[in-house]
């Protein structure tokens, strides 16, 4: 396999085939409680992605000096670090951001996603792809943070990018968009944890629908293709 289709399947895996919350599962807890506006999503999604793409780093550099004995102790460990540098920018720079997800920027380190790359992929490969492999994953996470986040921010508040200065500063005070108007009540299970249940179970039925629909349409494309026979021919004397 050539280099520049490994990392395109790396890609298709993490956005797509095996992402982390679609399809692995992992993650669903913060996944549900903080996507309530795509500014937590989007929050809480780009400190899962530095975690996951430092911790991949980290664990591949050192994949060839670290035993199996203790193997996972030290995978935890370089991830709980990478958590709480997290952390501290986070209380450096989007402080308000961070109070408001509150205990789940911690939990990242309890994340099964993370450990299961380190484990899965960066302790069997080299620096570039295991890099790639955590962006590649972090994207997919942040992407259905993102989705879910904006379903729920629009049917529970009628609105799209409200409080981005939280992370982006204050040039993104203005950034709200009022899609049903200014007067709009807002639908109360979209904003409660129920919500992102439904809101989740519709987004993992829609990809298995996608999938379904590519596999026939794979299969029907491969039964039409004519098949092309060969004529051996032997040669020396049969017994």
């Amino acid at each position: 396999m050539s280099c520049a289709a490994n990392y395109r399947e790396i890609s298709q895996n993490g956005l797509w085939k095996n992402n982390p919350a679609l399809v692995q599962l992992l993650g669903l807890c913060p996944l549900l409680a903080v996507t309530g506006s795509i500014v937590n999503a989007l929050g809480l999604g780009l400190a899962t992605t530095l975690v996951l793409v430092g911790s991949n780093t980290a664990v591949s550099l050192i994949r060839k000096a670290v035993s199996d004995a203790v193997r996972l102790p030290a995978f935890v460990m370089i991830i709980a670090s990478f958590t709480t540098c997290t952390e501290l920018l986070m209380k450096a720079f989007t402080y308000e951001l961070y109070q408001i997800l509150g205990i789940f920027i911690p939990l990242i380190v309890t994340n099964c996603a993370i450990l299961g790359r380190a484990d899965a992929f960066a302790c069997k490969n080299k620096v570039l792809p295991s890099v790639w492999d955590g962006l590649m994953m972090g994207a997919g996470f942040t992407l259905v943070l993102l989705t879910v986040g904006s379903i729920r921010e629009v049917l529970g508040n009628g609105t799209l990018f409200a409080d981005m200065h939280l992370l982006f500063g204050p040039t993104a005070a203005n950034w709200t968009i009022h899609l049903f108007g200014k007067n709009y009540q807002g639908l109360l299970l979209a904003v409660l944890p129920p919500g992102a249940f439904i809101v989740t179970g519709f987004l993992i039925a829609l990809k298995n629908i996608i999938d379904a629909k590519q596999s026939e349409r794979a299969k029907r494309a491969s039964a039409a293709e004519p098949k092309i026979s060969r004529r051996v021919r032997t040669t020396g004397a049969v017994s």
